[in-house]
Formats: structure tokens, C-alpha cells, sequence
């Protein structure tokens, strides 16, 4: 199973992206999926998550700007940052909790990271 995650890019304090993140490989059923950043010299945190049936949670730094969404039969999972601020500036990382045959376990797998900077 691989992540692959796209979108990142240099925009000004205010502006908006959109991350997107693909699973593919062999995959049975995805359960939560979520995304991290990490900034210059900080651990790496949890900016939000959402379940396969659609509930969400945000870290307290991002509610009322950024909306996590996924698209189930495309195994994506997409960031709508909007607002954004210097302060947003990391490589963003997705995470997909993954099922790869039927009742079988769960594995975690992570994207490669796409970079944002929020800067004028």
C-alpha cells in the first residue's frame, strides 16, 4: 500500500490550498485517515482526522479554517486550508489506517509529506 500526498506550495499569510492524499495497492477497506504536520525543528503533530463514515476531529490550531474530507471509492483523503497563516508552515504527512483482506488486521501507513509555506 502506498500514500501518496500533492498539493503543497508557497502562498501568501491568508490563502488557501488544498492537500490531496491517494492510497493504492491492495487495499480491502480504509477505517480513519488523517494528516499531520510537522514544522522546522517540532514534533509532529495531528491537524485532523476522519473516520470512513465521515466524523471528523481537528486539532484546536486549525478549527474553523481547515475542512479534512475524503472520497471513499478514490481512497483519498483531502485538506482544505483556508486561512492560512505563517504559523501553518510544515510538511504535511498523511496517515491511512488500512485493512488488506477481509478480517484481517490493521496496518498503519504514512505519505511522504508535502510542504507548505505560508509566507509573504
Amino acid at each position: 500500500v502506498q500514500l501518496q500526498a500533492s498539493g503543497g506550495g508557497l502562498v501568501q499569510p491568508g490563502g488557501s490550498l488544498r492537500l490531496s492524499c491517494a492510497a493504492s495497492g491492495s487495499i480491502f477497506s480504509i477505517n480513519d485517515m488523517a494528516w499531520y504536520r510537522q514544522a522546522p525543528g517540532k514534533q509532529r503533530d495531528l491537524v485532523a482526522t476522519i473516520t470512513s463514515g465521515g466524523s471528523t476531529n481537528y486539532a484546536d490550531s486549525v478549527k474553523g479554517r481547515f475542512t479534512i474530507s475524503r472520497d471513499n471509492a478514490k481512497n483519498t483523503v483531502y485538506l482544505q486550508m483556508n486561512s492560512l497563516k505563517p504559523e501553518d508552515t510544515a510538511v504535511y504527512h498523511c496517515k491511512a489506517v488500512v485493512r488488506i483482506r477481509t478480517l484481517g488486521p490493521l496496518y498503519v501507513y504514512w505519505g511522504q509529506g508535502t510542504l507548505v509555506t505560508v509566507s509573504s
